[in-house]
């Protein structure tokens, strides 16, 4: 399309009321330069698009043809211009969210629930996946935002807003470890002795246990690779051996005895819980869900 929208929308201003004088009015411009608009129009067309009477303007076959054209684009220009304006009243709008089964089941639903409850015509689409998916998608741009746990090596595109810190810790129950050193005495290393209990190795949370386990030279002999965080909190529950689990997720099993951690020469390093975007991706729905999280990390969510 060559010709300049402005021409598109006196023609169709003209043939909507069907005289010029009108046309003038309802766009706010002199007569003749909705006369020359209109000449310059048909000239570039190379055809004549109204036929000029006493009681206004008619279409021509030619311009009835171009006028069906421009009624829809136009109305489509109006439709999208009210959706706009409801999205812009109703707070609406769409956000893609990646997380992995456990950081939404002990994080994400909490955000979730107050969220919805202050913003309701905002659809949400949640794709539950493991963390490395979510930072894939994130990097392509293919989801608006991840809750992902730091440090990740693969965040120099990505806006990071940190919301909590989690401390990873071994833990057993107390029936476990019991039997555990009367079977093997007193000063048993339980790492050589015990049944370990990790993530598997798809999991980013195992290779940060992986990389502290080797780095203090920790080596488990009769090792377990649990495919969720879930199954692996129960399965150090019942006493099926000692689990690497996150402290945060287990603070009532720690605090009852129903577990208990395990001393550590050194303690693993916290990691920081954060909802994570790309640096060029915005929009209303994505900064306002990003403003959000940011109150309530910091505890002024009212």
């Amino acid at each position: 399309m060559d010709q300049n929208l402005s021409q598109y929308r006196i023609f169709y201003a003209v043939a909507s009321t069907g005289n010029i004088s009108r046309a003038a009015k309802e766009l706010y411009i002199s007569q003749p330069a909705i006369s020359k608009s209109i000449s310059k129009l048909e000239d570039s067309l190379g055809t004549t698009l109204f036929t000029r009477g006493s009681r206004g303007v008619q279409l021509t076959e030619e311009g009835a043809l171009l006028f069906a054209h421009t009624k829809a684009a136009f109305e489509q220009l109006s439709a999208g211009e009210l959706e706009l304006k409801r999205i812009k009243e109703f707070n609406m709008g769409h956000i893609r969210i990646g997380v992995s089964n456990t950081l939404c089941r002990f994080i994400m639903v909490s955000y979730l629930k107050d969220f919805i409850a202050r913003y309701p015509h905002i659809k949400i689409t949640i794709e539950s996946q493991s963390t490395t998916h979510t930072l894939s998608m994130l990097e392509q741009q293919q989801i608006d935002v991840g809750l992902i746990a730091e440090p990740q090596r693969h965040q120099k595109n990505l806006h990071v807003l940190p919301v909590m810190d989690i401390e990873d810790i071994f833990a057993a129950s107390p029936a476990y470890l019991e039997n555990l050193r009367l079977r093997e005495g007193e000063d048993a290393d339980v790492f050589q002795v015990g049944n370990i209990m990790l993530l598997d190795k798809n999991n980013i949370t195992r290779h940060y246990i992986d990389d502290y386990m080797s780095l203090n030279h920790i080596t488990a002999n009769n090792l377990l690779e649990v495919t969720t965080m879930d199954l692996l909190i129960e399965f150090t529950r019942i006493g099926l051996g000692i689990g690497s689990v996150i402290k945060e997720f287990v603070q009532e099993d720690l605090e009852s005895g129903r577990l208990v951690q395990l001393k550590l020469d050194t303690p693993i390093h916290k990691r920081t819980i954060g909802f994570a975007c790309h640096k060029n991706r915005t929009s209303r729905a994505l900064d306002t869900f990003m403003r959000f999280c940011e109150e309530r990390a910091k505890g002024t969510l009212t």
